[in-house]
């Protein structure tokens, strides 16, 4: 008896998945290869303050606010309320963060810039889940209202102090540390001016330099954003409110709370960035404009990272480095991160032509030569240029992540209880 070859079930060969490297992994190579990128400029370019410790320790400093920014965004834009008013909660926080720093200290200060900050959360809150009103709308009054009440406050309380309705009298600031035996011997290194090895201390050494508890605080709630939001019953309930409220309601969720907690926890980490604009060292105390729209770049960070905390931890790093190399160097040092731009450009279009990806790699070519006449017809870039950096790396940095990026479902959806009956 001969089998029937017809009645044979037909397979066919599935291909393996490629197993896809972790977070962290990624994250790490990211980190190696903007090491080694910085290394390489600083090495052809003759300019050693791209990986001195100075430089580093200023990008520290500036990188806490918009890192905290971004965490504020993070939190309400995964709940589903877009939140573009951050730079308000900022303000409203630069101004608690002086006035309870004045009175009770620095850490008093940094709870009133996050009662403040919290106080503009609850303020959107109420605007955008219980009435409905457009959250660009509602965000974009709330900008302007943190400046209108921060000037009137200030003129009101800290005039009469500082004889200066812009600002406040001098406030107590936060202590510093050093893990001065570490320090000092990455110091040894970095004088030694060894290729590579002096790059990598004077990084080093800048990072474990002149710490404040704001920067220790911040540090910490990125891993504690990460636990709360994507490993507690919690955390999925607030970002199901962010990608199907109508499901997450028909669950048992309440999403009107979640929504109200997380806008009101964005406003209070916004708050805590304008307050590491006035309590950290090196700072006067509360100054009008101060924030200088770090609360947009903490949202065009949070978006860098694709609304993930340790993607957000390596835009703020970058933004905040970008701010550091203009104030701490000026426009010379500024060319020659132009130059490593152009080394960075080089390898991504190697990685494209490999994947066989011919557009991107030509995109890529094309701004690498960009790039590199801008190099090569210039000394130093202008001084009227360079104050402007960030936000040429903010339009840049979003421009080439928009490819990729995966916003919630519902962001920005004006949702109405009892939607899905």
């Amino acid at each position: 008896m001969t089998s029937n070859p017809a009645a044979a079930p037909l397979t066919v060969a599935v291909p393996p998945r490629r197993r896809k490297l972790p977070g962290w992994a990624s994250g790490m190579i990211w980190v190696a290869l903007a090491v080694a990128v910085l290394t390489t400029a600083s090495y052809l370019t003759g300019v050693p303050q791209l990986t001195s410790s100075g430089t580093t320790q200023t990008a520290v400093v500036l990188a806490l606010p918009i890192l905290l920014a971004g965490l504020g965004g993070l939190w309400s834009e995964r709940a589903g309320v877009v939140n573009i008013g951050l730079e308000g909660m900022m303000i409203f926080g630069t101004w608690g963060a002086a006035y309870g720093g004045y009175y009770w200290g620095p850490w008093a200060g940094l709870a009133c810039a996050a009662a403040f900050g919290a106080l503009g959360g609850l303020v959107h809150a109420i605007a955008t889940v219980t009435f409905g009103v457009n959250h660009i709308v509602s965000g974009v009054a709330m900008n302007l209202l943190g400046a209108g009440i921060a000037k009137y406050l200030s003129t009101l309380i800290f005039e009469p102090l500082s004889h200066n309705p812009r600002s406040s009298p001098t406030v107590p600031k936060f202590d510093t540390y050093s893990a001065s035996g570490l320090s000092d011997w990455l110091q040894q290194l970095e004088q030694q001016q060894r290729v590579g090895i002096s790059d990598v201390a004077g990084l080093l050494r800048g990072i474990v330099t002149g710490v404040s508890p704001m920067t220790m605080v911040t540090i910490a709630l990125v891993p504690i954003t990460f636990l709360v939001l994507w490993r507690t019953r919690f955390g999925l309930r607030l970002r199901s409110c962010g990608e199907n409220p109508v499901a997450a309601e028909s669950l048992g969720v309440n999403v009107y709370l979640h929504k109200y907690v997380a806008v009101i926890a964005s406003g209070a980490l916004a708050g805590m960035a304008g307050a590491a604009l006035v309590l950290n060292p090196g700072q006067s105390g509360y100054l009008e404009g101060q924030t200088n729209g770090r609360g947009y770049i903490g949202l065009a960070a949070m978006i860098f990272g694709n609304w993930r905390p340790g993607g957000l931890l390596g835009g703020a790093a970058l933004f905040g480095y970008s701010d550091g190399l203009q104030l701490s160097s000026g426009g010379k040092t500024v060319l020659a991160l132009i130059y490593g731009a152009v080394l960075l450009l080089a390898v991504l279009v190697i990685v494209q032509l490999v994947r066989r990806k011919w557009l991107a790699a030509s995109v890529g070519f094309v701004a690498a030569g960009g790039l590199y006449a801008v190099y090569w017809s210039v000394d130093s870039l202008p001084t009227e240029f360079t104050p402007y950096l960030p936000h040429f790396v903010t339009l840049i940095v979003l421009t080439v992540a928009s490819q990729r990026l995966r916003p919630p479902a519902a962001d920005g959806f004006i949702y109405r209880r009892g939607q899905g009956d």
